[in-house]
């Protein structure tokens, strides 16, 4: 008889040489929990995923009583099922009155997918911008708007228009012009290594497109449902854009995303052609449920500056080690800079060993991730910061 790991790596793909295949039975709070019951503490929460924490309790209910209502019924949009729409207001209740039209899919890279498609369909025009170092998904749509030609090359031919510019520099900005159906941006630059837009550079980009009548989108995927201390990143920096970009944790650990609007920008996917943009599970009943009740429990018991008081301890306990050369972040979406590769893969092994898991970033393999569940406590951050510490010690 073959035990899990046999099948999972005779039978599941795999997406790199060497997965941590670590396996695990459980998973509560910020824990994860292994065949023999060893507890790691989680730094990732499947990126950003579990922001409310594993196996909570509002979350489980949610999801329970919505089973036992219906669950999958029809193709998105044609009837009106209840958890779509109390999420689709409830999210529109938290957003400028512009973003009140919310197009639930699958997954982040289907909701780029969208609202390139949107703003496309919208502007009429074919050019789209993009940042260097950008991440936005997999499939090809999304993967054309990568800023970074390692992870794209083997798969060319991309989309064609495509124009990429540097994260702060707004001497780029002259880029933009009437042609831009859109412009994509993380307002944080997750895979980058969290990078942090300089002061009064979104505010100027969206100036700008303001100005060229391009779309400004947001890809919150990473950044949205408090992970930065407040419900989305775009509210640090007193930016709009005209189509925000959700999914991670949106789903409250259910695959779910979304593209956001104005109900009269969106309103261009029902003709010219009708069906502009279709999914089959897309706001799938138990994903919706799970994620209204998430982001629902995080508004209700995360206390103003809660998030950013549990980044300023992880930065109190860890920025003085010798090791660590610099600390980025905003919220508990963190980045550990280490200034080599060969630490950070020593530490990622030696972290799992000690009993808890983080990673590196896509186009940053010197620094290690810090985004735990926001529900950790401050004395799980002193345990956790210990074990970190202790990894850092025996670093060359």
């Amino acid at each position: 008889m073959f035990n899990e790991r046999h099948l999972f790596f005779d039978h599941v793909a795999q997406t790199s040489e060497a997965p941590l295949a670590i396996e695990i039975s459980n998973a509560e709070g910020v824990f994860l929990y292994g065949k023999e019951q060893q507890r790691y503490f989680d730094l990732i929460s499947g990126v950003s995923v579990s922001n409310a924490g594993h196996k909570n309790p509002v979350v489980n209910k949610a999801v329970v009583e919505q089973i036992n209502a219906y669950s999958h019924l029809m193709v998105y949009g044609e009837l009106i099922q209840s958890p779509q729409t109390r999420y689709a207001a409830f999210l529109a209740s938290l957003l400028p009155d512009s973003l009140n039209n919310v197009y639930f899919v699958n997954s982040g890279s289907e909701a780029i997918e969208g609202a390139m498609k949107l703003a496309k369909r919208y502007t009429g025009r074919t050019e789209i911008v993009a940042f260097k170092n950008a991440y936005h998904g997999s499939s090809q749509g999304a993967l054309s708007l990568m800023g970074n030609e390692d992870f794209k090359r083997s798969f060319r031919p991309l989309l064609p228009d495509i124009r990429f510019l540097e994260f702060n520099n707004t001497n780029d900005f002259q880029l933009i012009s009437d042609k831009t159906a859109c412009v994509v941006i993380e307002p944080i630059q997750g895979e980058a290594g969290i990078i942090l837009p300089r002061d009064g550079f979104l505010q100027q980009l969206a100036e700008r497109c303001k100005a060229t009548g391009a779309l400004l989108i947001f890809d919150e995927i990473q950044t949205g449902v408090c992970r930065t201390g407040l419900n989305f990143a775009f509210e640090h920096y007193n930016v709009v854009p005209d189509v925000l970009v959700l999914a991670k944790a949106l789903g409250g650990g259910m695959p779910l995303g979304a593209f956001i609007a104005s109900k009269e920008v969106m309103h261009c996917l029902t003709h010219n052609p009708v069906l502009g943009h279709i999914t089959t599970f897309g706001g799938h009943p138990l994903s919706c449920a799970a994620g209204l009740a998430a982001f629902a429990y995080l508004n209700a018991t995360l206390q103003a500056g809660e998030v950013a008081d549990k980044a300023q301890l992880f930065c109190s306990l860890l920025a003085s080690h010798k090791n660590v050369k610099e600390i980025r972040y905003k919220g508990l979406l963190m980045a550990i800079e280490l200034g080599s590769a060969e630490k950070l893969h020593q530490f990622i092994k030696l972290g799992v060993e000690k009993g808890f898991v983080s990673d590196w970033f896509l186009f940053c393999d010197t620094a290690f991730r810090i985004s735990p569940p926001l529900t950790i406590t401050m004395d799980e951050i002193q345990q956790v910061s210990a074990l970190i510490v202790e990894v850092l010690d025996t670093l060359d």
